[in-house]
This record gives C-alpha cells, sequence and structure tokens, in this order.
C-alpha cells in the first residue's frame, strides 16, 4: 500500500493491513531484506492508524460539546482523560 493509497483508505483498511504486516513479521519465514521492508511499513501503518484514531477522537469530542450545547440535559459528559 503506497502512502497516497494510505491516505484514501479508511481507518480499518490501514488497521487491517498493519495486522496483515504485523503477522507476516510475526512468521519470520520471509528473507531478511523482505522482514526489514515489511517492519518499516508496519512503523509508517502504525503512525498512520493512531493518527486517524486521534482525529476521530477530536470529532467525537467536539460532536459531544455541540451537542451538550444544544441538549445539556440529554448528553452525559465525555469521561475524563486518563
Amino acid at each position: 500500500m503506497t502512502s497516497s493509497e494510505t491516505q484514501t483508505a479508511s481507518f480499518e483498511e490501514v488497521l487491517a493491513r498493519l495486522e496483515d504486516t504485523l503477522a507476516r513479521l510475526a512468521d519470520g519465514s520471509a528473507p531478511l531484506d523482505e522482514l526489514v521492508a515489511a517492519h518499516q511499513r508496519a512503523g509508517g501503518l502504525l503512525s498512520e492508524a493512531e493518527a486517524r484514531l486521534e482525529a476521530l477522537k477530536e470529532r467525537a469530542d467536539l460532536l459531544v460539546k455541540s451537542l451538550q450545547a444544544t441538549s445539556p440535559d440529554r448528553v452525559a459528559a465525555p469521561a475524563p482523560k486518563q
């Protein structure tokens, strides 16, 4: 998956690609150069997944705040950050 494909893929697709790459690394039967390339891909995919997850969390937080502003008695406050 190229970086442009990663940018247009859904979070779930990026996560699935990361899981596939990690399974290949765990198998360890591929030649060393392929394992190194898979490791590099996994790092990039992990960064992309983390960034997307953070963006989705921020969008959800904004939605909760917006809903609280319009209907404060109908929307529970978000749990505090840990």
